[in-house]
């Protein structure tokens, strides 16, 4: 992942890390795990849309909610991480 501000890390059930979005000037729609226990990094599936400044809830079932942030305007958008695809977009 290139070196970004405004991403968020979420602890996943398994010990690994997503990483997801950010930017410092535009926002990224990259999304990575992070395994602490190897050292390593695997890309992942990217959001749908491209997100800095936003949320992400690790939800009961193990999917992880990214909602809202920006990417040159304000999202009122979601989407859930885990499972094929890895990202999709949540109802409307």
């Amino acid at each position: 992942m290139s070196a970004a501000g405004a991403i968020t890390a979420t602890l996943l059930s398994d010990g690994t890390v997503l990483v997801a979005g950010g930017g410092a000037r535009s926002s990224l729609a990259e999304a990575e795990i992070y395994d602490p226990a190897t050292g390593t990094w695997t890309v992942t599936g990217s959001l749908n849309t491209a997100r800095g400044l936003h949320t992400a809830t690790l939800l009961f079932d193990g999917t992880v909610l990214a909602a809202a942030g920006n990417n040159s305007s304000i999202l009122a958008s979601a989407e859930l991480f885990g499972g094929p695809p890895r990202f999709r977009q949540t109802g409307k």
